[in-house]
C-alpha cells in the first residue's frame, strides 16, 4: 500500500524502501567474518602451543568477533576504506584484554584463560590486519575491472561536478561509477558532456532517473542561490526509493581525518582542523627522512657511482647538475641530480619554448627534448637521475615526500594561494609523481600540492611512498 503526500506542488511516495545494497557489500562481510574467525582459531593455537592451555581455543574466535561487531569493523562505513579498516582492527585488539578482564572478574575467575586472552590480542591482530589489507586490494582490482561498483548520479551545479569529478577521477580504483548527471542549471549541460558524464535531466528529474537506471548512491553538492530545503527535498527522494544519499563538501581536498561534525542547537557544524605543521608534529618525519635516507646513500653508493661514471662517458660535462631550487620558506638551496642533458642546455631552453608542454602553468616540459642525452632518456624513465637529491633530504634540504621543488623564478610568480607549497619541504617523491608527473596541468600539479600541505600525515608520507614504486615501474609523465 503507498499513501501520496503532497507538500509544496511535491508529490512523495511513501513506503518501505527496498534498500539497493551495494552488491559487494554483502560478500565482503562475509570473507570478514571468515576471516576474522579463522584469525582467532590461529591466534588461539598459538597460545596453545606457548602455554599448553585449549580453553582459549573455543573463546578466542567468538569473542574477536565479538569484538569486532562492537567495534563496527563490519559497518558499511568501513568496509573497504583500508585505514579505517585497519583503525578499528588495532581499537579490538586493544579492548580485547579489557574484555577478557571483565569476564574474568563477573564470570570465569579463570587466571590462566584471562592470561591467553591478554596474550591472544597481538597474533590475532596481526593475522586480521594483512587480511583485510588482501580483501581490500581484491575488491579493489574488481572496481579498477568495472565490477561490483555502485551506479552513480551526481546532483548539483556544473563547475561543482566538474570539480569533484576530477578529484575523484584521480583517486584511482573506487566504488562510485559515475552513471550522470541531473544539473541544477541545465544550460550548462556541455561542461559535463566534455567530461564522458551524460546529462540526464534537472533536479526536477531525480526520481525518474533512479528508477530508470537503477541508481544505487546520489551524491549531491550545494546549489548556489538554493535554500536547505532544496537537499532535504533530494534527501527524501533518495529514502523513497533506498538509495544512499551522499552530500559532498563544498571542500573536495580535505580528508575525513580532519572532519568532524558537531552539533550546536540541533545543527550538524562540520569543523575543519587546521593542518599541523608545527615543528614538533614534524620531528618523526624528519628523523625518518634522515635516517631513511642515509641508509639509502649506504646501500646504493656502488650504483649511484657507476651511474656517474657512464653518464660521464656518455658525454662531455660534469656527472652531476647542480641547481638553484626553492624549499621551505623559499629559502634556497643546491639540488643536485644526475646530469640528463647537454651542458648548454640551459642556453638552448629559449629556442624549444614553444615545444613547452605545459603552456597553461609555470613548468617547462617537453616531450621528446633534443636537449637530453642518450644516457639521460634512461635515467628519467626510471627516475635514476633523482638519486643524488638523497644527499639533500640527508642535509636537511629536501625531504622523501613533499611537493615538487620549484625553481625561483617561478616562486616569484606564485599567488598568495600557490604559496602555500612553501609551508612544507619539497620532496624526492610526492603526490606529483605518483599521480602522473609531468603529463599533470599546472593546474592539477598545484591542486596535489596544496592538498598534500593541508591534510599532511605520517600516515600519507607512508602511502606515497609505498606508491611511489609502482609509479616508477610505469614511468608514466616521465620525460
Amino acid at each position: 500500500m503507498t499513501i501520496e503526500v503532497t507538500h509544496e506542488h511535491v508529490v512523495v511516495e511513501r513506503r518501505i524502501p527496498q534498500s539497493r545494497r551495494r552488491r559487494w557489500e554483502q560478500k565482503y562481510r562475509i570473507a570478514l567474518l571468515l576471516a576474522d574467525g579463522l584469525a582467532g582459531v590461529a591466534a588461539a593455537f598459538l597460545i596453545h602451543a606457548a602455554y599448553g592451555r585449549w580453553t582459549v581455543a573455543l573463546v578466542l574466535p567468538p569473542a574477536w568477533i565479538v569484538v569486532m561487531f562492537v567495534h563496527r569493523s563490519y559497518h558499511r562505513s568501513a568496509l573497504g576504506l583500508g585505514g579505517e579498516e585497519y583503525r578499528r582492527v588495532l581499537r579490538g585488539a586493544v579492548a580485547l584484554p579489557a574484555l577478557a578482564a571483565v569476564a574474568y572478574w563477573l564470570f570465569t575467575h579463570d587466571s590462566g584463560l584471562l592470561h591467553d586472552m591478554a596474550m591472544a590480542a597481538v597474533p590475532v591482530a596481526a593475522i586480521s590486519l594483512p587480511v583485510r589489507y588482501i580483501l581490500r586490494r581484491r575488491l579493489h582490482r574488481r572496481w579498477a575491472r568495472g565490477r561490483d561498483r555502485s551506479a552513480t548520479l551526481l546532483v548539483g551545479p556544473s563547475h561543482g561536478i566538474v570539480e569533484l569529478s576530477a578529484v575523484l577521477r584521480r583517486g584511482g580504483a573506487q566504488e562510485l561509477q559515475v552513471a550522470g548527471v541531473c544539473l541544477s542549471d541545465p544550460e550548462n549541460a556541455a561542461r559535463t558532456r566534455t567530461l564522458g558524464m551524460p546529462f540526464l535531466g534537472g533536479l526536477g528529474d531525480m526520481n525518474d532517473v533512479i528508477r530508470a537506471l537503477g541508481i544505487s548512491t546520489v551524491v549531491a553538492l550545494p546549489v548556489p542561490g538554493a535554500d536547505a530545503s532544496v537537499l532535504r527535498r533530494m534527501s527524501w527522494t533518495a529514502a523513497v526509493q533506498g538509495v544512499d544519499f551522499v552530500l559532498a563538501p563544498v571542500l573536495t581536498d580535505v580528508t575525513a581525518s580532519r572532519l568532524a561534525v558537531r552539533p550546536t542547537n540541533g545543527v550538524p557544524l562540520m569543523r575543519i582542523q587546521a593542518p599541523d605543521l608545527s615543528r614538533i608534529s614534524r620531528l618523526p618525519k624528519e628523523l625518518l627522512d634522515r635516517t631513511l635516507a642515509a641508509a639509502l646513500l649506504a646501500a646504493l653508493a656502488l650504483p649511484m657511482l657507476l651511474i656517474a661514471l657512464i653518464v660521464r662517458l656518455d658525454s662531455s660535462g660534469p656527472a652531476l647538475f647542480r641547481q638553484q631550487r626553492a624549499g621551505r620558506y623559499g629559502d634556497h638551496f643546491t639540488m643536485l641530480k644526475f646530469r640528463t642533458m647537454r651542458p648548454d642546455s640551459e642556453a638552448l631552453r629559449a629556442e624549444l619554448e614553444h615545444l613547452n608542454q605545459n603552456g597553461d602553468g609555470l613548468l617547462f616540459k617537453v616531450r621528446e627534448d633534443p636537449r637530453i642525452t642518450r644516457v639521460g632518456s634512461v635515467l628519467r624513465r626510471s627516475s635514476l637521475d633523482e638519486l643524488p637529491q638523497l644527499i639533500n633530504v640527508v642535509r636537511g634540504h629536501m625531504s622523501l615526500v613533499g611537493p615538487r621543488p620549484p625553481l625561483p623564478h617561478e616562486v616569484e610568480e606564485y599567488t598568495p594561494d600557490i604559496k602555500r607549497r612553501l609551508l612544507v619541504k619539497p620532496g624526492l617523491t610526492g603526490l606529483w609523481q605518483i599521480s602522473g608527473r609531468s603529463d599533470l596541468p599546472w593546474d592539477e600539479a598545484v591542486r596535489l600540492d596544496l592538498g598534500y600541505v593541508d591534510n599532511w600525515s605520517m600516515g600519507l608520507d607512508l602511502s606515497i611512498l609505498v606508491r611511489t614504486g609502482s609509479a616508477v615501474v610505469r614511468g608514466t609523465g616521465a620525460y
